[in-house]
């Protein structure tokens, strides 16, 4: 398949491909493969779901590197001095940052509160209040994208700015990625419309009323600015000759500290990134509609995939090794 023939291939797609947007691939910092979809241009941003993820932990990184986070043994609750605890909770007192980064933090109930968040007037207290719980802490993977709400606090009470400012600041400027802005909470319509709308969004990221980013969902990235980033991860957080994210953290990043299950396609998680393979240097930060950051070491290449709003696309590593990676390798 050539590259007129994949664009063929998605534009026609009744499937898992029908609601691809774009794609990028950067090898040496220099994109080698390109195209759009469906009425987007390369440089349109999409919501990128749970790549969101990916990119709160280059940040907490960063904020490692520049010394506002000295350790990851740090206990999350010490950052937030001014937050009451309930009483009677005992478990919130030990969960510390890496838990958060690795998805083993413990969380009260089975499933995720996002009505009582996502209606608050601090969408981190509120997820603060859903931590902890009589289990305590089992080190078991627990995915929870209202737990990293959490993140994006520390980073903030951390650094002592904004951190959407952080990121423009720290990762997106730098990389040449547009500057960033909060779309201020809306109506639960304006939550829904940022989801299910399937047009190009603005260079903007979700926020809460105290405008604090989402940090599990809602940052706006192109398909280019997505293979930037794993562009320079593939480099250990060096891009444009800038030292974007220490060394150290970038390994500590994509080492695998859990198997995860039939759920997660038995992948392995380091911090909020996923291994697909036990037997290949193959990384991603992977979301919700197909957004994918995709790093293959081995093939020094990185992938960038968008999407619009399409339930139960999970196939998006397979699809770039079958498709893509023939076309530039």
């Amino acid at each position: 398949m050539n590259k007129e023939e994949l664009h063929s291939y998605i534009s026609e797609s009744k499937g898992n491909e029908s609601n691809i947007c774009q794609i990028c691939a950067i090898r040496d910092e220099e994109i080698v493969y390109e195209d759009s979809w469906r009425g987007f241009k390369a440089e349109d941003p999409v919501n990128v779901n749970s790549v969101t993820k990916g990119v709160m932990a280059i940040l907490a990184g960063i904020a490692a590197y520049t010394g506002a986070i000295k350790s990851l043994d740090e206990k999350v609750i010490n950052f937030f001095p001014d937050y009451q605890v309930k009483r009677g909770e005992k478990t919130i007192y030990d969960v510390t940052i890496k838990h958060l980064l690795t998805m083993t933090a413990p969380y009260k109930g089975k499933s995720e509160p996002w009505k009582k968040v996502c209606t608050s007037e601090d969408w981190t207290k509120a997820a603060l209040d859903f931590l902890g719980g009589r289990s305590g802490i089992t080190g078991e993977f627990k995915y929870a994208t209202l737990g990293i709400q959490i993140l994006a606090g520390i980073i903030e009470r951390a650094t002592g700015e904004k951190c959407i400012d952080f990121a423009n600041r720290y990762l997106f400027v730098p990389m040449g990625i547009p500057e960033h802005t909060i779309h201020g909470a809306g109506s639960k319509e304006d939550q829904f419309d940022f989801f299910m709308n399937k047009g190009p969004r603005k260079n903007e990221w979700y926020s809460d009323p105290q405008d604090i980013v989402t940090a599990g969902w809602g940052l706006c990235l192109s398909g280019r600015d997505l293979a930037k980033i794993g562009s320079m991860v593939l480099n250990e957080g060096i891009y444009g000759g800038t030292q974007i994210v220490s060394v150290e953290w970038i390994r500590q990043m994509l080492t695998p500290y859990l198997k995860l299950g039939e759920r997660f396609g038995f992948m392995e998680y380091g911090y909020l990134w996923y291994k697909p393979y036990e037997n290949k240097e193959v990384y991603a930060a992977i979301g919700d509609s197909g957004n994918i950051i995709y790093v293959n070491k081995e093939k020094n290449v990185s992938v960038g995939v968008t999407g619009t709003f399409k339930p139960r696309i999970f196939d998006r590593v397979e699809f770039i090794e079958k498709k893509v990676l023939p076309l530039i390798v």
